[in-house]
């Protein structure tokens, strides 16, 4: 299923496709991967516990129709909607970056979301001088026409969507839409739902976790031509931001700072690895206008074909596959010439243990066996 001309999901397959993203150990990866092999949202679905069982899991938690619909109900009352990867307003760079979500909830004028993006993150507990310096980058590139994102947090990226909601800003959050995070940012949340746009992947009525964070950042970064780091701890979620665009091929900026002051020992270290120094808007937009209309290459969803045609994989397969993997990440390249195996095969093995929970994925396409499951 291409991603390459706009689509519209109808009613039955977008209430298909979220029940199938909110089943228990189905996440981006995993969704294409069931996409690709069965053709539609339905039939994976109807494929999911004979995979599940094989991959050596008891049962897999499916949501019901009635879940479904609930969530689709709350989406409407509180004036969203979830956009698929493909349509209208689903971020472009978005669905092109490595496994994006397949549908996101959002609200606000979506429309903004297919604006180029510029995104702005840093330290929570930000100085004042980094604040004002956040904020009007920010006010800089709304003016010359960019949609200014950041993921909702205190300090910096509150600066950067306070400086951009005049022109245009998308906030990404860590939770359900109902679950703004902090609640100190309610105020700005609800400003931005009205004049902006907040988008997120996860469920209606999620409170984040730690690990949550990270997932919203990759949307963060995943938004945007390039990412600009304005201050960042040596370990810091800015870093993991600047790190996943770095992946994707985004350009990441780094304001410089004080070597005394520890919320610039992060962005100094982008600056040594090679992130563009920047003191303010000009430095992003010169390097940023020559990529606008020529986003990286797309990663499609494919109709399935003829290559996937392979013998089932018996116990054999499975056994050959397991013994090649282990707590070490592995590309799946290497897996398929190791075992001799079928591609197809070596696939739908690597499926069974996703949707099973004993896999997991890492950038770059590598898999590793979970030790003990999930």
């Amino acid at each position: 299923m291409s991603t390459g001309a706009e689509r519209r999901l109808n009613d039955r397959q977008r209430r298909a496709w979220l029940r199938l993203i909110r089943t228990e150990n189905v996440g981006p990866a995993t969704f294409r991967d069931l996409i690709n092999r069965f053709g539609s949202a339905e039939a994976a679905l109807a494929a999911l516990p004979e995979l599940a069982h094989k991959g050596g899991a008891q049962r897999i938690r499916i949501p019901s129709e009635a879940e479904v619909d609930a969530e689709l109900d709350l989406a409407h009352r509180m004036g969203a909607c979830f956009v698929a990867i493909g349509e209208a307003h689903y971020p472009p760079l978005l669905a092109r970056a490595d496994h994006p979500p397949p549908l996101i909830a959002a609200k606000g004028r979506l429309d903004l979301l297919r604006e180029p993006t510029i995104a702005i993150v840093g330290a929570r507990n930000a100085s004042l001088a980094g604040i004002k310096l956040a904020q009007r980058i920010a006010v800089e590139l709304g003016r010359q026409g960019y949609l200014v994102a950041s993921g909702l947090a205190r300090g910096i990226d509150a600066a950067a969507h306070r400086g951009s909601i005049e022109t245009g800003t998308a906030a990404a959050m860590a939770g359900g839409l109902d679950r703004p995070y902090p609640p100190e940012n309610d105020v700005l949340f609800a400003e931005i739902a009205e004049r902006g746009a907040v988008l997120t992947e996860m469920p209606f009525g999620w409170t984040p976790r730690a690990r949550d964070f990270p997932r919203r950042n990759r949307i963060v970064a995943g938004m945007a031509y390039g990412l600009v780091v304005v201050e960042a701890a040596s370990r810091s979620g800015s870093l993991i931001s600047a790190r996943l665009a770095n992946e994707m091929g985004r350009l990441v900026f780094a304001v410089p700072g004080s070597p005394l002051d520890p919320r610039a020992a992060g962005t100094n270290k982008l600056l040594k690895d090679g992130a563009i120094l920047t003191t303010g808007a000009e430095d992003v937009l010169d390097a940023i206008a020559p990529l606008v209309g020529q986003p990286p290459p797309e990663r499609e969803m494919e109709e399935p074909s003829d290559s996937l045609a392979a013998p089932p994989p018996g116990d054999d397969e499975r056994a050959r596959v397991l013994e090649a993997l282990g707590p070490t990440p592995v590309g799946i390249d290497e897996i398929i010439r190791h075992t001799g195996l079928h591609p197809a095969q070596v696939s739908l093995i690597l499926l069974e243990l996703d949707l099973a929970g004993r896999l997991e994925r890492h950038s770059g396409g590598s898999v590793s066996l979970l030790m003990g499951g999930r």
